[in-house]
């Protein structure tokens, strides 16, 4: 018979306090610091603990508040209901029309209109939106002519009576977008752009879901920001367009009613979570520094789009799964709205297969995961909620420190947000070329066979140069996958071989890194499991005819057998040891010199060796 009786558990397990969890670890580290080998300094600029307790929850004053209540970290809405977005390329407003009620009839229930050609017509927009029952679904027009664009669809939707209940949203995003691709605004200070957006929102302010201004924060990430300066970076862009509208005249509630903000969502899951929390809290603080009537003046809109900057064109397919857990970090932070950007956009148009699988992540997340039916399943992690405040506070640091620059736009004019973009980009490159940050397919654990297909062409692998006071987005695996495209394309098929002998487990360890450090150039790997003797493993190097030979050994062994190899190689190949042995002053002293180990600098230490190739 079954036990009905309500136990208590675990009774018998009386609570161990921190200081003897600590204990236990200064043990179990023999010695070793404490700081070091357990807390993560993180590129936001802030510390990150081996594990958080309950005790780390105090002073953080936000943890009362329940999800559609003041600040709004738990999310905007008593519900996880978001919405399933696609942008599509409008040439031809026919063409686009029959691909929105395709992918309406596919699940989709958000649909984007990138307009491709100026002078976009009310007839154009009536053939764009031609069977699309509006009110049921949310629509972002971005791309040429927003202004024109704005009032023609306003006055479609006015005529028809639908306004009202219509989820409609602008790109229309001087501040940012404007700046960031132009350098500087269209008229003397924006003016006119300013009187415009003014405009439109006094037409629309009767109408609670339509949104004139996208606050386009996903232009930071792309550009290789990091995830505070991105969040910084938009709150002062929106206190920019708060400050300037209620300037013209508009009450604060209806100047931030009006505003979207469109972030990136990288894979650093966790932190992804967290700043979408964070983004929430503080931007309903801004709003309410402005005393508006009602504190549902600070609900911030979110849009998310998986990020770009760490797609690859190499192993794209590995897209797929990067696609997923970001669109997870996503939804479980909250967002309205979410885009998931297809595997292959960044070496092609998307195709229907890959644009099919972009939305289908977000189906299965909704309709097989359930994560729509948990609000703020992170809420109560102790480490998510410390990773909220933490976001919080360097973001609001760096956003004191715009404001005392006179805020976003004088900031960037000075060039500050492009030096803070540019110096996060260039730390990003240096862990991507070290591998202390993991591009899998690029920098690591590369697929040995792939060659290039001719869809992955130069100009996909070719970094941008920045021109004027502008952000130029790009892929962190660039310089890798420009590097390898280069070999493939080269005519040549250069060979490294792994020459392996003494200890068989330090012999395969080394061969698995220095297999996995030769391809990603591209240079096709010879891997073997054990020599016997050093006269065989010379003997099938050279019949290979490989350029690089590989000692994989143990540091014991380094200091007798690299020199007998170096002296029956005779010169015919390129001797590289794998690892970092003691011996290595003596080793460089008989013309040793070559060393790769987890501290090399993989894709300049590949880049010599290609050049000593001559390719």
């Amino acid at each position: 018979m079954a036990n009905t009786e309500r136990e208590k558990l675990f009774t018998e397990s009386p609570p161990v306090p921190t200081e003897q969890w600590e204990e236990v670890i200064k043990v179990d580290l023999k010695g070793a610091d404490y700081e070091r080998k357990l807390v993560w300094r993180t590129g936001e600029g802030f510390n990150v603990r081996p594990y958080y307790r309950a005790e780390n929850l105090e002073g953080i004053k936000f943890l009362g508040s329940q999800a559609g209540e003041f600040p709004y970290v738990r999310g905007t809405r008593a519900h996880n209901r978001w919405h399933v977005h696609q942008t599509i390329t409008v040439n031809c407003p026919k063409e686009a029309n029959a691909e929105a009620l395709k992918l309406l009839n596919a699940g989709v229930d958000s649909l984007g209109f990138e307009i491709a050609k100026e002078g976009f017509t009310a007839a154009d927009l009536e053939t764009l939106l031609a069977e699309i029952h509006i009110p049921a679904i949310g629509l972002v027009f971005s791309g040429k002519g927003m202004g024109d664009l704005a009032e023609a669809v306003i006055a479609k939707l006015e005529k028809e009576g639908i306004a009202a209940d219509a989820d409609v949203a602008f790109v229309i995003d001087p501040i940012v977008k404007g700046l960031s691709q132009k350098g500087c605004f269209c008229s003397p200070d924006g003016a006119k752009c300013f009187e415009r957006i003014a405009s439109l929102i006094k037409k629309t302010a009767a109408y609670k879901h339509i949104r004139i201004v996208t606050v386009s924060a996903d232009i930071f990430a792309n550009a290789g920001s990091t995830i505070v300066e991105e969040l910084a970076f938009a709150l002062s862009a929106g206190n920019d367009y708060l400050a300037r509208l209620t300037d013209a005249g508009l009450m604060i509630d209806e100047a931030a009613r009006k505003l979207r903000f469109s972030f990136a969502v990288t894979s650093n899951y966790f932190l992804e979570i967290a700043k979408f929390r964070a983004a929430r809290m503080l931007w309903a603080n801004i709003v309410k520094g402005y005393n508006p009537e009602k504190d549902c003046a600070g609900k911030m809109m979110i849009h998310a789009s998986t990020s770009r900057w760490n797609q690859t064109v190499y192993d794209p397919y590995v897209n797929m799964l990067r696609g997923t857990t970001e669109a997870m970090s996503a939804v479980i932070g909250g967002v309205y709205s979410l885009e998931v950007t297809p595997f292959d956009a960044s070496f092609e148009t998307p195709t229907e297969f890959s644009k099919r699988i972009a939305h289908n992540v977000e189906l299965l997340l909704k309709h097989e995961a359930h994560f729509d039916q948990v609000v703020d399943p992170a809420g109560g992690s102790y480490y998510v909620e410390n990773l909220t405040q933490s976001i919080a506070t360097e973001a609001w640091k760096l956003f004191l420190e715009i404001e005392e620059k006179g805020g976003y736009t004088k900031a960037y004019e000075a060039g500050f947000i492009k030096e803070r973009v540019e110096a996060s980009a260039a730390a990003k490159d240096k862990a991507i070329a070290t591998r202390r940050q993991t591009l899998l397919g690029a920098n690591q654990f590369p697929n040995f066979t792939e060659v290039a297909p001719k869809e992955i062409t130069e100009a996909a692998v070719t970094r941008e140069a920045a021109e004027g006071n502008v952000l130029t987005p790009y892929r962190g695996a660039m310089a890798f996958e420009a590097m390898r495209l280069h070999v493939d394309r080269s005519g040549k098929e250069p060979k490294a071989f792994m020459l392996t002998c003494g200890s068989l487990a330090m012999a395969r360890a080394r061969a698995q890194f220095s297999c996995n450090f030769f391809a990603c150039a591209g240079i096709r790997v010879i891997d073997n499991t054990f020599f016997k003797s050093l006269e065989e493993g010379v003997k099938a190097a050279l019949e290979s005819k490989a350029e690089i030979v590989v000692v994989c050994a143990s540091d014991d062994d380094y200091a007798e057998v690299a020199p007998k190899i170096k002296e029956m190689l005779g010169g015919k190949a390129i001797l590289v040891v794998a690892g970092a042995p003691a011996c290595t002053p003596e080793l460089e002293a008989q013309g040793i010199t070559n060393f790769i180990n987890v501290k090399s600098n993989v894709l300049e230490t590949l880049k010599f060796y290609l050049k000593e190739m001559g390719i």
